[in-house]
């Protein structure tokens, strides 16, 4: 195992993750229900299955895409949903 890609990965997806809209909605679930291991287990896996889904399409990408261009597009993504929050009418 890469230690060090493993914990690149791990405290850049961490810190990314702290406040986003999954953990308000963990908070927000917890907070109303009676369960907070149930809500523990059913968000892990969740972003496990998310995460899985991640790996899975950027191997794929991989094979077919230089990498450079796979982190490109992926950004131009980012910012393209962001603005459409921003600028979002209705």
């Amino acid at each position: 195992m890469d230690w060090k890609l493993f914990w690149t990965a791990f405290v850049t997806i961490f810190l990314a993750e702290l406040g986003d809209k999954t953990q308000l909605g963990v908070l927000s679930f917890t907070a109303a229900g009676k369960s907070p291991a149930t809500i523990f287990a059913a968000a892990s896996l969740a972003l496990i299955l998310s995460t899985f889904t991640g790996v899975l399409a950027g191997s794929l990408l991989a094979k077919y895409f230089d990498p450079k261009v796979v982190r490109v597009v992926a950004g131009l993504l980012f910012i393209a949903v962001g603005l459409l929050v921003i600028f979002k009418r209705g």
